[in-house]
Parts: structure tokens; C-alpha cells; sequence
């Protein structure tokens, strides 16, 4: 079995080595270093002390991730000649990407690991900052900050800083949550002769010169509440605020009921803001959406029925399990296969309720022309719909002299109501036919007739008039105006 000692080699100089470790290495004779950058290795280098480093690695490689997999097959490579020392900055197991690698080869039994300690730079760099770590914080790798990972209710430890480009995209990443000017230090050989901190605003965090392998960037919590604002966590505690006991009043008592129409509100504030492509209105009217999903999921939790949580937790577990071509081993060609493997697996989904009919999936809340186009796409698909368009014209003239028999006898108010109904329901058929989304089709036409309408009232105002002085063939012409003008 193939043998390697992974020993560390501490946060800085030799004076913070252990005696056991110090001995390992004066007695090692195939000793290899993840990199010679490091007090440690001056030291052992004047005491006559042999061995070979991977930092040529680093500039064969465009990314970590492809450095760290070329070490460690190199390790694998050079310990089928025999038993190696292997020996990295600070503790083997604190922020050292190649040892974790090792450890899963152990666990599949490709090579045998003896660990041995080596002070890592945590203690010396909380002690630099003045950090109790039980007040809680997150040790992050430079190399590969994501946004999502950022806490920023935790004081961030930001390891492997090496250099100005790392430096810069954990700026941008750092950016997107904290204030450009917010204040972070930068620590350096922690604990050592040499340890430096140095406070810079965050947009700076490039420019500093004395970058290196003992750099870490350290973010302290953040305790303005304004700049939480961005964060869920945060949106969701001011939810919950205004609906506890020393809350709004009209925030709690609120039910679901009572909420409805303000989501039907918001919603359609939203629609005018996409129509207008107002991208602040978007921004905004997005916002007053999400504002009534935390409410109603604040009412939930609040009733220990469900939470935000579990409505998370339902959507993404549906997207997921709806879309294997991108989370499975499923293949598509194109959208309409895509749409296709949807309703199959919806229809997998609803098969213990059989009892159910093909129509209840389609909302009754839904505006009546969107709710009529979705009614005929789900006959549709099941073979109770025409394949060309001729009958569905014969259709509306039915329902049109139907209506007009209706009207002519003087019928009932409902009776005249239920024909005009059968009217647009034909008319949506045809809609559906050729691809036009009804709803979109008479917003269309109301936003026209808006717009004619007010350069109507334009006009009559400029002669010093107003509309009841005009008669209808005049306001006509005006009409007739506006078309050539193009609105």
C-alpha cells in the first residue's frame, strides 16, 4: 500500500513548529513541499534540509481545482516508489485542498495517510483581530468564494489570499453583499516576527502590494441593520416583526383571505411595469409580490401549518424533479421536448388521483380570458378539439346570431349574458389557434385605445373646448387622426 505522511508545517516561523514535526523533517529523506513559500522552509533550507516543491505546478494550470489534481497524482505517482513526507503550510486539515484530496483516495483505499499536526493560522489570526471565534464566524477559501456562501451576521476568515487577482475577485464577490467603503483587515504570517494587519475599505483590497501566501482577509460581522437589507434572512425577520405581538396592527390581522386581492393588486402592478419594460417599476413591483408570499407564508407559520421554508423546500423539489434533462440523465432536443417530459411527468404525479378531472389543474381564479385558453390547450390534448380553423369560424358565427336572438327577444339578463360568454369563448378557440394569447391581445388594444383617447382629449383641449362640444363625427376625425399618426 502506498504510503504518505502529511505533516504541517504551521501558521509561521520555526518557533511556532512542534519539536515532533521539526524532528520528521531533519530525519526525512524524500520530502516534498505543496510550496517553498513559507517561513518554515528558509529555516530548514540553512539547516541543510533536502526537499522538492510543487510550486512549478501552479504555472502549468489555469485554475486551482486542476494544481491541487496534479499534486496529488504526483503524490500518488512518486509513493509507489516508496513512503514520502508530504508537508503543507499551517495544519494538514485547516484549509488545505490537497490533503482533503488524499483523504478521499484513503477512503477508496488507493493510498494509506498518516496525519500529523502542524499549528494552523486560526489561533494566532483571532488573536491579531481580537476574535472570540464562539461568537460565531465562517473560514472561507479565496480560491473559490461564492456569494451564497457569505454570512455576513458572521465575521468572515478568507484564507489563501495569495494574490492581487484572488484578491480582486473576492472584492467583486464581497461587493455584491457589503458597502464598497466597508472596512476589512488584511493579516499576514499571523502570530510570527513578521505578522502584519492592515485596515483597508473593501474597494482597496487589491491595491495592497504585501499580498502573499500567508494572507488572509478578515470581514468582521456586520452590525448595521441597513446593510442586511439585501439578505433574505434579514427580509424574512422583518416579516415576522411586523406580524408579532409588538407589530402593525394591520399586519397581524391579516389571513389569507384577506390578503387575496392585494396579491391580485401587486401582481398586476407588476404586468404594467413589464408592459412599460420599466425596469425600476419591475425591481419595486417585484418586491410588493415577494412582500405578499412572506406574508401569507408568515401566516402559516404563525397558524403551524408550513413556513417559507417548506415552501422553498416544495418549489425546488418540484423544479427539480420537473426538469431532468438539466438535474438527470435525460436528453431533449429542443423546447418542445422539454415541455413535453413536463406534462408526462405531471401526469405520473397525479395518477393516485384518478378521480380528479384533467381540468382542475387549470385555476379558477384566473383571469376568465386566460382561464378559457388554458381550459381548450388541456382538451386539446387529449383529442376534444378541431384540427383546422373552419369550424371554429362557423362557430363564432353561430354564437353570434345566437347572442342576436337573445338580444332581439329581450331574454334574460343571464341568458344574454351566457351567449355573449359562448362568444368569447369561440373567439379565444381561434386565439389559441394561431398562437395569440388572448390576454395580451385586448391589453393591446385597450393600451390603443388609450393612447387615441387622450390625444382626443388633447386636441379638444387645445381648441379650448371640451368633448361634449364636439359632436361624434368630429371626435371621429380626431380618431381617424390619431390612427395616421401612428398610435
Amino acid at each position: 500500500m502506498k504510503q504518505i505522511t502529511v505533516i504541517g508545517l504551521g501558521a509561521g516561523d520555526l518557533e511556532q513548529l512542534p519539536l515532533g514535526i521539526y524532528k520528521i523533517l531533519k530525519a526525512s529523506t524524500r520530502l516534498f513541499l505543496r510550496t517553498k513559500d513559507h517561513p518554515v522552509v528558509r529555516t530548514l533550507e540553512e539547516e541543510g534540509i533536502t526537499y522538492e516543491s510543487f510550486d512549478s505546478i501552479y504555472e502549468m494550470h489555469d485554475s486551482f481545482e486542476k494544481v491541487y489534481d496534479n499534486i496529488v497524482n504526483l503524490l500518488l505517482d512518486l509513493s509507489a516508489q516508496g513512503p514520502l513526507i508530504y508537508a503543507v503550510p499551517g495544519h494538514p486539515l485547516v484549509a488545505e485542498k490537497t490533503v482533503q484530496l488524499l483523504l478521499e483516495l484513503e477512503r477508496n483505499g488507493r493510498v494509506e495517510l498518516e496525519i500529523k499536526g502542524g499549528q494552523s493560522f486560526l489561533d494566532p489570526l483571532f488573536t491579531a483581530v481580537g476574535l472570540d471565534p464562539i461568537d460565531g464566524f465562517q473560514l472561507l477559501d479565496g480560491t473559490s468564494l461564492l456569494k451564497e456562501e457569505i454570512q455576513p451576521t458572521q465575521a468572515l476568515i478568507i484564507g489563501q489570499v495569495y494574490d492581487a487577482f484572488i484578491a480582486s475577485e473576492v472584492k467583486l464577490t464581497l461587493m455584491e453583499i457589503y458597502p464598497d467603503d466597508f472596512e476589512v483587515k488584511l493579516v499576514t504570517a499571523a502570530g510570527t516576527k513578521e505578522e502584519a494587519v492592515q485596515s483597508v475599505p473593501l474597494y482597496e483590497l487589491d491595491r495592497v502590494t504585501s499580498l502573499n501566501n500567508l494572507t488572509s482577509v478578515y470581514v468582521p460581522r456586520v452590525e448595521d441593520e441597513k446593510i442586511l437589507y439585501k439578505q433574505f434572512s434579514s427580509f424574512r425577520q422583518t416579516i415576522a416583526t411586523l406580524r408579532g405581538p409588538n407589530g402593525c396592527p394591520w399586519d397581524q390581522k391579516q389571513t389569507h383571505e384577506s390578503l387575496k386581492r392585494y396579491l391580485i393588486e401587486e401582481t398586476y402592478e407588476l404586468l404594467d411595469a413589464i408592459n412599460n419594460e420599466d425596469v425600476d417599476g419591475m425591481m419595486e413591483e417585484l418586491g410588493d409580490v415577494l412582500l405578499q408570499v412572506l406574508l401569507h407564508a408568515q401566516i402559516g407559520e404563525d397558524e403551524g401549518y408550513f413556513s417559507i421554508d417548506d415552501v422553498i423546500e416544495t418549489i425546488n423539489e418540484k423544479m427539480v424533479r420537473r426538469h431532468p434533462h438539466v438535474f438527470g440523465d435525460i436528453t431533449v432536443e429542443n423546447d418542445e421536448e422539454v415541455v413535453s417530459n413536463w406534462e408526462e411527468i405531471k401526469k405520473v404525479e397525479k395518477a393516485e388521483r384518478q378521480d380528479e378531472s384533467l381540468l382542475d389543474s387549470v385555476a379558477r381564479s384566473l383571469p376568465a380570458l386566460s382561464r378559457a385558453l388554458h381550459l381548450q390547450k388541456k382538451a386539446g390534448k387529449v383529442g376534444f378539439d378541431w384540427q383546422d380553423d373552419a369550424p371554429m369560424w362557423a362557430k363564432i358565427k353561430e354564437e353570434i346570431l345566437e347572442l342576436k336572438e337573445e338580444l332581439k327577444n329581450n331574454s334574460d339578463e343571464k341568458l344574454v349574458m351566457v351567449e355573449f360568454g359562448d362568444l368569447l369563448f369561440a373567439f379565444v378557440n381561434i386565439a389559441r389557434f394561431y398562437a395569440i394569447e388572448p390576454e395580451d391581445a385586448l391589453h393591446a388594444t385597450n393600451e390603443k385605445f388609450y393612447k387615441r383617447f387622450c390625444y382626443i382629449e388633447d386636441k379638444v383641449r387645445n381648441k379650448g373646448k371640451v368633448m361634449t362640444d364636439l359632436s361624434l363625427e368630429e371626435l371621429d376625425a380626431i380618431w381617424e387622426e390619431a390612427k395616421r399618426e401612428g398610435l
